[in-house]
């Protein structure tokens, strides 16, 4: 098989049917304040019990049809003794991974970060693809303020993503382009709007710089929403919002556009997706890239007690079932009960 042919066989299992992609990448830190949370200590084995669990939900392919690892998961064996993409293949889920180091400040734009660990991502990758990975994604974020994102945080993480994006292409995996617009603050949507737009447009015109081929990544924006301290938004405001930003900026040629919840509950992530796809037909896919909004109910059914297994794996498919019906625009919230 050819590059091409990998990248257009990758990309059409997760754009297939009602469908979305898990992100369970959470980096160390991150997994320790959600384990923390519910009482768990965040040790390597209670990181594979709990990542082993929900991997091995039965039925989880049918809701979702890829899954972004952190490296530590890609190089270890589920509980009946599985290298977990092995097991994600049993599913028919296409395994992923996380390839970006994490973000540090940008040096003369205060209040800015850039994502940093494009240095050896070449040979990384091609580790990670020989354990089976087949998409990757790269994280990049902009705090909205009056002022913020700078506009030399705008290029800046731009370019940052466009080099990822196409060093991956090169190889046969297909990338997520993740630009995160923060939740954090009390901006209006209007602002939210205002900055979404103008980070995304320069998402595009650096990946055109880079020659990356649309049609073989997958966008992974936040949605059009008011900072998390201002008064909320209604799901069909939320969609509003966010296609008449998307309607500008994003080309037809994307197959998906994967949103990640960013701060929103379980709950309000998949009735905004729901509004979003009850809105009429799209140039792309509209789907989910959740973490936290897929994965919090799971977490507190497990609480770190393997005899909780089952309770953790019903929480796992019963999120997952709600988004698929919402990427079709069939979600209800009488369906929660």
């Amino acid at each position: 098989m050819t590059l091409q042919e990998e990248l257009t066989s990758t990309v059409q299992a997760l754009v297939a049917g009602n469908k979305g992609i898990l992100a369970a990448d959470e980096s160390h830190p991150t997994i320790a304040k959600r384990f923390n949370a519910v009482g768990v200590e965040p040790s390597e084995d209670k990181r594979r019990e709990y990542r082993s669990l929900i991997l091995s939900a039965p039925g989880l392919g049918e809701f979702i049809s890829g899954v972004i690892l952190f490296e530590e998961t890609l190089h270890q064996s589920s509980l009946d003794k599985r290298p977990m993409p092995e097991l994600l293949a049993s599913q028919g889920i296409v395994p992923g991974i996380k390839v970006d180091k994490g973000k540090i400040p940008l040096v003369n734009a205060p209040g800015d970060e850039i994502t940093v660990g494009l240095d050896s991502l070449e040979d990384r990758l091609e580790i990670y693809k020989d354990r089976g990975a087949r998409f990757a994604k790269w994280r990049d974020v902009y705090p909205v303020s009056d002022t913020l994102p700078s506009r030399q945080a705008v290029e800046a993480n731009a370019e940052v993503l466009a080099r990822y994006a196409a060093i991956c292409q090169s190889l046969g995996i297909v990338p997520i382009v993740e630009p995160e617009v923060l939740i954090d603050g009390d901006h209006t949507i209007a602002r939210c709007a205002e900055v979404s737009e103008a980070v995304i447009r320069e998402v595009f015109t650096a990946l055109a710089r880079h020659r990356v081929a649309l049609n073989h990544m997958i966008l992974k924006p936040s949605m059009v929403t008011p900072g998390k301290d201002s008064p909320k938004a209604t799901p069909e405001q939320v969609a509003e919002a966010t296609l008449a930003v998307f309607r500008q900026v994003v080309p037809a040629a994307v197959p998906g556009i994967f949103f990640l919840s960013g701060g929103q509950t379980p709950e309000e992530a998949t009735e905004n997706l729901n509004a979003l796809n009850s809105r009429g037909d799209q140039p792309w896919a509209l789907s989910f890239s959740y973490g936290r909004a897929l994965q919090e109910p799971a977490q507190k059914a497990w609480a770190g007690n393997l005899d909780n297994s089952q309770d953790c794996q019903a929480a796992m498919l019963k999120r997952a079932r709600l988004n698929a019906a919402a990427r079709a625009g069939g979600y209800y919230p009488a369906m929660e009960a």
